[in-house]
């Protein structure tokens, strides 16, 4: 499994599109296994000058990682419904429930926890 079967994308309230449940999900549910694709640190400063900007996660430190399947797609939230670990050695990042949610919600992430997550380049909700 890469990812639930009943997810799906639609345009987003918080702008752009999202990522949303066709079904529940339960508290603790692996959401998605997303693969990624490792940047090194130069690479990640020319990421800043195009649209990726906005779709990367920060990889052992200095790096930067492309996820696959939905993994840059989910949005923010500072109360986020999803929480997602770095697998350094698969190069994957893990994507779960951090509580029961519902049919047709959107899945959110909060950019701004854990360690190696930086500040927002936008106003929050």
């Amino acid at each position: 499994m890469t990812h639930l079967p009943f997810l799906y994308l639609k345009p987003s309230e918080r702008g752009g599109r999202g990522v949303f449940t066709a079904e529940n999900i339960g508290e603790g549910t692996i959401v998605e296994f997303a693969p990624v694709i490792v940047l090194s640190a130069e690479e990640r400063k020319v990421i800043h000058r195009t649209g990726l900007h906005d779709y990367y996660f920060v990889w052992e430190g200095e790096g930067a990682a492309l996820a696959l399947g939905y993994g840059s797609l989910y949005n923010h939230s500072s109360t986020p419904n999803l929480d997602y670990e770095m697998d350094y050695d698969f190069h994957q990042i893990r994507f779960s429930a951090l509580r029961d949610i519902d049919a047709g919600e959107e899945l959110l992430i909060n950019y701004m926890a854990g360690d190696e997550r930086e500040g927002l380049w936008f106003e929050p909700e």
